[in-house]
């Protein structure tokens, strides 16, 4: 990992921060913090109306990574189509589980979170934490296919509710 990060991230560049989503490299600029200069990523969530400064030299160690290939887009979407795969766990520790799952900023994990928490119109009601993470994990998930494919986020969901859907066919 001595590959200096300045390659690796460039300015414009969207990228995936684990606890935020999809978010736009805005700059790349010099701070002083605690009497130390650091060079920072500006990274810019305009969903959530949120700039964040990284580190570049922690950049990669904190987890922040490129967007997914389209082919792992492709492959989430192919978890979607898959049976719901719910423990028998207490529902504190399957919560605490897709959490982890979500801040991971693993694609497939939250495709994972979305296909184990979708409902569809004829079953059972959600409890309003289920419908809290299902909602995060579908809105990161939507966020990256919209960055990697070039759509709006709208037409990101309605295709991923497309996937959601087929599989209830």
């Amino acid at each position: 990992m001595s590959k200096t990060k300045k390659n690796e991230f460039r300015p414009d560049d969207f990228v995936v921060y684990p606890a935020h989503g999809v978010g736009r490299i805005v700059s790349i600029e010099e701070q002083e913090v605690a009497g130390l200069r650091l060079e920072m990523f500006v990274i810019s969530f305009d969903k959530d109306k949120m700039t964040l400064r990284v580190p570049t030299s922690r950049a990669t160690e904190i987890g922040m990574r490129s967007l997914s290939s389209p082919d792992l887009i492709d492959r989430a979407l192919e978890t979607l189509k898959g049976k719901a795969r719910v423990k028998r766990a207490m529902w504190s520790r399957r919560a605490q589980e897709y959490d982890q799952k979500i801040n991971s900023g693993d694609l497939m994990s939250i495709a994972e979170v979305v296909r184990d928490l979708h409902r569809n119109d004829d079953q059972r009601e959600q409890s309003y934490s289920e419908r809290q993470l299902y909602e995060a994990a579908l809105d990161r998930l939507t966020r990256e296919v919209a960055a990697v494919s070039g759509l709006d986020e709208g037409a990101a969901q309605k295709r991923v509710e497309e996937v959601l859907l087929s599989r209830a066919a």
